[in-house]
């Protein structure tokens, strides 16, 4: 490879030559996912107080994530078999088709069968995002572009919840949907004209053998978050306990699933076991991913509901805890490798401090309070998760440091989808089975964050557990692919690499000297990384020099 001081990039000759503006239109992609999935909590309350159904809101992010999940995975895959416009194309009509839907449904449920079609063709956009930056663009400016690809990710997680509270302020919640569609449906006609490369044109051969595609585990994912949300939809004691019940087991039996599959593995070995960090910090993930979806799912309809705070203040409310976890993540992404264990522990405190002080701040109605503990949540990510990672993906056993970090926005993934499931148990049973009142909103606002406590203080003692002394330094890590067929790794391989196209490109891309940014209660940036050959797709980075061999 050529060195960066001899090989800058010229954006000039890049615009000139198309390739700039190819990458524009790969990144709408981003932009439409990550935008749709931070605004729907902003514009619920217009759409619950016009479809009723209050009892189906938790379903509104679970269904999303695991449509996610899915399409992700799949998405990896089928570039090798069909061409990446063609993909392109068909899920941008995808994330159209399922926008047009929940803009027009006449009832909840319906709105639900939107938004899962919403999260296979944003899912998949995202994946083929990636996907198109290894086979499109020049090795040398992938960093580049993976920078930008992530502050087109930071930008949308912060205007998402204001966009839903603007359009519902001003027009409708129907038309917040409404403009969705038309960006899908402009996706897929740019998608065709601009991808016109034989790059794009053509599936590129499969080399090797193709691993095998983790059906079995996926589809008892998807099985038991379903379970897990039916449980709360109508609350009876023995069948509300029931459905719970075999839902956890399911989770259960997909953890148990995944282990005995070496060749498409989502996790590392001992996924929760507190004798390694590795156990220790997947435990703090998955503890605090789960516990933080309440106020993500309810807060603003709480917030309506029993205080009449205008929509456009709860999307300023959501986008400041956004705020807070990228400049935080900056603040402390020069932090020594000695002090990550405080770090961690005082970012695992500062989550657990805003799920607590939710639950007296919401059913008080104070704005600046609720403030607060959204900065106290989305900051403890912030400084937390960079290092969380990193000590996970070091103490990784040997073949496994690829299979970690890639298990951290998996884990978060999941988390999100059976949160957000377990939300709408509690809500449910705290009065939303009743429908949307005062009562039942004034009810739901304290038990609804008191119940995820419990989960704060084991995430925090997962912190606690986690021995950062063990970590290597930043230069001894590997570089994850970025981008290509293991989008479950959020990086890719190529084709023919043992994990191709399981969920996510973009949740875990470790690109030398770029910070990336993510989303509220989303992924983290990371340090520059380097120094190791890459197992595929980046180039080698000199840790001493900064250049790429």
């Amino acid at each position: 490879m050529t060195k960066t001081s001899t090989n800058r990039v010229d954006w000039r000759a890049l615009w000139a030559s198309g390739d700039l503006a190819r990458f524009c239109f790969i990144s709408l992609g981003i932009l439409l996912h990550a935008t749709n999935e931070t605004m729907v909590a902003t514009v619920m309350p217009a759409m619950v107080g016009e479809l009723a159904g209050v009892q189906l809101v938790g379903w509104s992010l679970a269904i999303y994530e695991l449509g996610a999940i899915v399409a992700g995975a799949a998405a990896g895959r089928l570039v090798s078999y069909v061409a990446l416009r063609s993909n392109m194309v068909v899920a941008a009509l995808l994330y159209a088709a399922g926008a047009l839907v929940c803009a027009i449904v006449p009832s909840m449920p319906l709105f639900l069968t939107g938004r899962l079609i919403e999260g296979l063709g944003g899912g998949a956009l995202v994946s083929l995002a990636f996907v198109s930056v290894e086979r499109l663009f020049p090795r040398a400016i992938w960093p580049q572009l993976f920078g930008i690809m992530s502050a087109i990710w930071g930008l949308a997680a912060f205007s998402g919840p204001v966009l839903g509270a603007l359009m519902t302020e001003l027009l409708s919640w129907r038309w917040a949907f409404g403009v969705f569609t038309l960006g899908g449906t402009a996706m897929a006609l740019a998608s065709f004209i601009v991808l016109d490369t034989p790059e794009a044109t053509r599936p590129r051969a499969i080399t090797g053998t193709a691993p095998p595609f983790p059906f079995a585990a996926l589809g008892c994912l998807a099985v038991s978050v379903v379970l897990i949300a039916t449980a709360g939809v109508e609350i009876a004691l023995l069948r509300s306990s029931l459905l719970l019940i075999l839902g956890l087991i399911g989770l259960a039996l997909f953890i148990r699933i995944d282990a005995l599959k070496p060749g498409s593995r989502l996790f590392p070995s001992r996924l929760f076991s507190w004798r390694s960090p590795v156990g220790a910090g997947m435990t703090m993930v998955a503890a605090f991913s789960v516990a933080t979806c309440s106020f993500a799912v309810y807060g603003p309809l709480l917030l309506t509901s029993l205080h009449g705070i205008p929509i456009l203040t709860t999307g300023y409310i959501i986008a400041a805890e956004s705020l807070a976890w990228s400049i935080l993540s900056i603040l402390v992404a020069n932090a020594p490798p000695e002090r990550e264990r405080l770090i961690i522990t005082g970012g695992a405190l500062m989550i657990a401090a805003g799920i607590a002080g939710f639950a007296y701040a919401v059913p008080a109605g104070s704005i600046p309070l609720i403030l607060f503990c959204a900065l106290l949540q989305g900051g403890g990510f912030g400084i937390a998760w960079p290092f969380v990672t990193r000590v996970i993906v070091a103490s990784a056993s040997d073949g496994e440091q690829t299979i970690a970090s890639a298990a951290v926005p998996t884990m978060q993934r999941i988390g999100y989808a059976v949160g957000a499931a377990l939300t709408g148990i509690v809500a449910n049973a705290s009065g939303f089975s009743e429908g949307l009142n005062r009562e039942a909103a004034a009810n739901v606002a304290t038990w609804l964050f008191l119940a995820f406590v419990p989960l704060g203080i084991l995430g925090c003692l997962a912190a606690l557990r986690i021995s950062g002394p063990a970590a290597p330094r930043p230069a001894e890590l590997p570089i994850s692919p970025p981008c290509g067929g293991d989008a479950r790794q959020g990086r890719g391989g190529r084709e023919g690499s043992p994990n191709v196209g399981l969920t996510y490109p973009y949740e875990t891309a470790q690109i030398p000297g770029i910070l990336l940014f993510r989303a509220p209660l989303r992924d983290t940036i990371f340090r520059n990384v380097g120094g190791t050959a890459p197992p595929s797709g980046l180039p080698a980075i000199s840790p001493t020099r900064g250049e790429i061999d």
